[in-house]
């Protein structure tokens, strides 16, 4: 399996990863965080699709596929030990590994690109991978607060946003 191919199945895969949970989440909001997750990850595939003609893919360092088959084959449903249905923390939380295990894989990808147009599409990968961990790690903060933030609104610090 080549580069491309292994790239193409790697986001294929979490598409259809994120499409079960929104339909196993469909009554709640997450339903709604994990189909924006699958369109995104579907874009990438058309993307890579689209570029299959320019990108030679055949990657010398063995690693990273080894690394990179390893990366969702062991996906599993969101599920909390203690509770039947995990709360959206947890989720958002196993979505943002996700992502983040994704980008290393466009970021070594990128590193061992050899022509410029290799670089330049692993880049707008890398870009957009970054984006969806930004989110989700504004969501495990946004979700996070109620929990772990008590302060007076009178004499609190405000981030600027």
């Amino acid at each position: 399996m080549d580069t491309l191919e292994l790239a193409l199945s790697l986001e294929f895969d979490l598409e259809k990863y994120y499409e079960a949970q929104a339909e196993k989440n469909k009554d709640n909001s997450l339903s709604v965080v994990f189909t924006i997750l699958a369109g995104e990850e579907q874009k990438h595939t058309e993307i890579l699709l689209g570029k299959a003609d320019v990108l030679d893919l055949d990657i010398k360092d063995k690693n990273i596929l080894d690394e990179a088959r390893e990366l969702f084959t062991q996906l599993r449903d969101f599920k909390s030990e203690i509770k039947e249905f995990p709360n959206q923390l947890d989720s958002y939380r196993m979505a943002l590994e996700m992502e983040e295990k994704s980008l290393k894989f466009y970021k070594n990808l990128h590193d061992t690109a050899e022509t410029d147009k290799e670089k330049e599409t692993y880049q707008y990968l890398i870009k957009q991978e970054d984006i969806h961990c930004i989110i989700l790690e504004e969501l495990v903060k946004l979700t996070t607060r109620p929990e772990e933030w008590v302060e007076s609104a009178e004499f609190g610090i405000r981030e600027d946003y």
